[in-house]
This record gives C-alpha cells, structure tokens and sequence, in this order.
C-alpha cells in the first residue's frame, strides 16, 4: 500500500484552487493537473508500505507530540525546482511555527517506526501539477507571474490524517485510513 501523512483542506480553498487551475490549464497542455479532490498539504511521504506495518505507523503516529491546530493561509503560485527548469507548479501557503512543528513530530515519530527522515527541509505547499518535461509555456509562465500573489483562502487545522493512494488510470484515488487530533 502507498501511504502519505496529510492535512486536508476546507472546500472553499479547493473550489478556489479548482477556479485557478480551469484557468491555467488550457495555457500549456503538457501539464499532468492534480483533482481539486486531491488536494492536501503532504507532511509525510512513506511510498510503498507492507500492510503489516500498518499497526506500528498508526500507533507511532497516535504518539505523535503536537501543539494544537494549524491556522494556514494559502497564497501565491510557484515552481520546483525553480521556473527555468519547472517540474511541480505549487501553491503557497503561510502558517505558524507549529507547522513546521507537526511535520518534525510526524517525522521524528515516522522515524522511530523504521522510515527514513526526509533529507530535504519541510516546504508547505500543495502541488497544483507535475510536469516531466520539465518545460512551461511562456503564456502559463506569465499567467503565474500574474497570480503569484493570489489568494486562496484560509483554514484551521484540528486534524492530520493517514492516507492511501490508489494509482488508477483516472488518477491517485486517495482514502483516509485514521485520523488524529492535534489538540491532545
């Protein structure tokens, strides 16, 4: 089974994000664009997991030491790695330490379950697109230049959630296995 560590977001942001992506996606048709329905903030990426691990990832997680829920705010459009060379498109998003404090604890907890602690530092955001060509149209280019400072709404997180991701031919189909609070 693929599993991720997520928070999810509120349907407003979603139907905003939706709104921009029917925007930019008739400007550059090279792009693979993510569901509105599939959009979270990932903490954890744990890839392909034996189902008997199951257990131990739940109960590590369940231990997991968090500080209260997560206000964010979703703003702003960017690349990975960067625009000459764009791979991911993102939406940005600002939010308080305790975020970047969620993502550690999940990781510090994940690692004492056996998986690796993730070389790269936490960079909140939701993927928009993947692209694997690794090229952007200069008509997208501009119309991010344009956003880049976009609004996409708000949101208070009181829970992150252990997810399954199904590979179809539609696209990822996720389901949510448990759930945890971050107020304890």
């Amino acid at each position: 089974m693929r599993l991720f560590v997520a928070l999810d977001i509120p349907e407003a942001v979603r139907t905003a994000i939706e709104s921009l992506i029917g925007e930019l996606k008739p400007l550059d048709d090279s792009w693979k664009w993510v569901r509105a329905e599939n959009l979270h903030v990932t903490l954890k990426f744990l890839g392909e997991v034996a189902p008997d691990r199951l257990p131990r990832i739940v109960e590590a997680l369940r231990t997991a030491p968090t500080s209260g829920s997560v206000a964010l705010k979703f703003h702003g459009l960017g690349f990975f790695p960067n625009e000459r060379r764009p791979r991911v498109l993102w939406a940005g998003m600002e939010g308080p330490q305790n975020l970047i404090g969620l993502a550690v604890a999940v990781e510090g907890a994940l690692a004492g379950a056996g998986f690796a602690r993730e070389e790269r530092e936490f960079t909140p955001h939701l993927t928009l697109a993947r692209n694997k060509r690794a090229t952007g149209s200069p008509q997208l280019r501009e119309a991010i230049a344009t956003l880049s400072d976009g609004q996409f709404g708000m949101m208070d997180a009181s829970t992150f959630h252990l997810v399954e991701s199904r590979i179809r031919s539609a696209g990822p189909e996720y389901t949510t296995l448990e759930s945890f609070p971050l107020t304890r």
